[in-house]
C-alpha cells in the first residue's frame, strides 16, 4: 500500500493566490485560485494595502487548513510569493505576519526563478509539437517569458508588465470606460518593453498561463462556468485577442463583468492583459498560443 504523503504548493501573486494539492501518485486532490488583489495600488515601489493583506492572510489561513485536512502539514507546504512581493516595501513584514498567524513560511522568488517554475508547470501534462516552445506567464504585476526545447531552457526574462499594474497605470482604478488615447499610450509602452523578445529565436509553439489567458480562453469558448478540461489546451489567436481588445474597449465595467462570467473579478484587468498577450505573440512572430492551466504551483511540485 502506498503511504507516501500528499504534496501542496501555494503561489502568492499580485492578483491571485493559488493552491494545488496532489497525491503521491500525481492525482489532483485540490486546486483552487482566489482573486485577492494583493498588489492593487502598489505601483513600482509602494506598500501592500492593509485590507489586501487582511484578505490574503484569511485566504492563506483557509489554504493551510485545507492542506491539513488532506494530510499536508503546514511545514511541508511549498509557498512562494512573486512580483508584488518583490516590489512592496512592506513585503517582509507582511510575510512575517503570515508566518505568525498561519504557520506558513513563504519564500520571495526572483523573476527568473518564477519563470523557471512557470515553464515546468505550464508544460506539465500538455502535449505539444516537438521543437522550441515559449511559455508566457502574464500575472498581475509582471510577465515571465521562458523559451526552451525538451528539458533545456535557453532564454528567460521577467518583464515589468502586468494586467493589474498596467490597468492602474493607464486606465485608473476599476475604470468604467477606457479612453482610446490611454489604450494607445499603453500599447506604446508594451511595444517598447518587448524589444528583447524580438531578438530571440522564433519558437514553434507559444503557451500562455495564468488568469488572464484562461479567462479569455473561457470567453472564447462561451463558458459561463469554469471547465478546466475545455480551457486547458485550447487556443487563442492574435485575431481573437484583437477582437477582445475592441470588445472590452467599447464595454462598460458591468458589461465586462458579464462577459467574463467564469471570473468576473478579473474583468477590470482583461483589456490590458489582452494587449500584452497580443503584443507578445507579435514579438515572437507567432499567430496563436495554447492556453495552459498550469503555472508556478505545478512547477513547485514538478521541481
Amino acid at each position: 500500500m502506498d503511504t507516501a504523503p500528499a504534496r501542496a504548493a501555494i503561489d502568492i501573486g499580485s492578483n491571485s493566490i493559488l493552491l494545488l494539492v496532489r497525491a503521491a501518485d500525481g492525482r489532483t486532490l485540490h486546486d483552487e485560485a482566489r482573486v485577492v488583489g494583493l498588489g492593487q495600488g502598489l505601483g513600482d515601489r509602494g506598500l501592500f494595502r492593509p485590507d489586501r493583506m487582511d484578505a490574503a492572510v484569511a485566504v492563506l489561513g483557509d489554504y493551510v487548513a485545507r492542506c491539513g485536512e488532506l494530510g499536508v502539514p503546514v511545514e511541508d507546504i511549498a509557498a512562494v510569493a512573486t512580483s508584488a512581493a518583490r516590489r512592496a516595501l512592506n513585503a517582509r513584514s507582511f510575510l512575517d505576519r503570515v508566518r505568525a498567524e498561519t504557520g506558513l513560511a513563504v519564500r520571495i522568488i526572483s523573476g527568473e526563478e518564477e519563470a523557471r517554475l512557470t515553464w515546468l508547470g505550464a508544460l506539465d501534462g500538455l502535449e505539444l509539437a516537438p521543437g522550441r516552445t515559449a511559455v508566457v506567464d502574464l500575472g498581475g504585476g509582471s510577465t515571465e517569458v521562458v523559451i526552451g526545447e525538451g528539458a533545456r531552457i535557453g532564454f528567460r526574462t521577467s518583464l515589468e508588465l502586468g494586467s493589474v499594474r498596467q490597468t492602474e497605470a493607464f486606465f485608473g482604478n476599476r475604470p468604467d470606460r477606457v479612453d482610446p488615447r490611454d489604450l494607445g499610450r499603453l500599447r506604446q509602452v508594451i511595444e517598447g518593453d518587448l524589444q528583447a523578445l524580438r531578438e530571440v529565436p522564433r519558437p514553434r509553439s507559444v503557451v500562455a498561463v495564468a488568469g488572464t489567458a484562461t479567462t479569455l480562453a473561457a470567453m472564447q469558448l462561451g463558458l459561463v462556468q469554469w471547465d478546466r478540461d475545455r480551457v486547458h489546451g485550447s487556443r487563442l489567436t492574435r485575431s481573437d485577442l484583437r477582437r477582445f481588445i475592441d470588445r472590452l474597449l467599447a464595454s462598460s465595467r458591468e458589461q465586462r463583468r458579464a462577459a467574463a462570467a467564469v471570473a468576473p473579478e478579473r474583468a477590470d484587468f482583461l483589456l490590458a492583459g489582452a494587449c500584452i498577450l497580443e503584443a507578445v505573440l507579435g514579438a515572437l512572430h507567432r499567430e496563436s498560443m495554447v492556453v495552459s492551466d498550469g503555472g508556478v504551483r505545478q512547477g513547485l511540485l514538478v521541481d
